[in-house]
């Protein structure tokens, strides 16, 4: 008979050192990277100033009623690397505008943001139209687009909305 003078390994506080500094390691890799990674795509900036922006709050609700009692919808299209905007009355009747500036803000990564200036179509009136439009082609994914149309009112007609861009094209 042989008997076999297998010796246990013990698991000793060496050991154990290396199973905590390992966890922390990791722990402290991935908050590291995770940190890393949100400063260089967004600020996390919303308002400048929470305080003066929670001031202003209840005249931005009047505006936003004023503006909603019109009953104006906005027609935006974007296709064949072009950008138009319009806005009907509740007739269906279009309003005729002075001009429109749009905001393509992209909801992770301000660097993308982009603020386009429409101009008349050639062959619209020079003061006033009915549709605006520019040469710009938004890369594809989700966009939030901030709309301001002059339309003769004391405050630019506000048409805020999250769209999709696939191919070049409002999906």
């Amino acid at each position: 008979m042989s008997t076999d003078t297998h010796r246990r390994r013990e698991f000793t506080g060496r050991h154990m050192l290396i199973v905590i500094v390992s966890f922390f390691a990791v722990v402290i890799g991935v908050n590291v990277t995770m940190a890393t990674l949100a400063r260089k795509s967004w600020t996390g900036l919303v308002v400048e100033n929470t305080y003066v922006a929670s001031q202003q709050f209840n005249e931005e609700a009047r505006k936003g009623r004023a503006q909603a009692a019109l009953g104006w919808k906005g027609k935006l299209t974007i296709a064949s690397g072009e950008v138009r905007y319009g806005l009907v009355d509740p007739q269906g009747k279009p309003v005729p505008l002075h001009g429109v500036k749009i905001l393509f803000r992209h909801p992770a990564y301000e660097a993308e943001d982009e603020v386009v200036t429409l101009a008349v179509p050639s062959g619209g009136a020079a003061a006033k139209t009915e549709e605006f439009a520019a040469r710009h082609t938004p890369k594809d994914g989700v966009w939030i687009v901030e709309i301001d149309a002059d339309a003769g009112l004391a405050t630019p007609f506000r048409d805020v909305r999250r769209v999709m861009i696939s191919n070049g094209a409002l999906q």
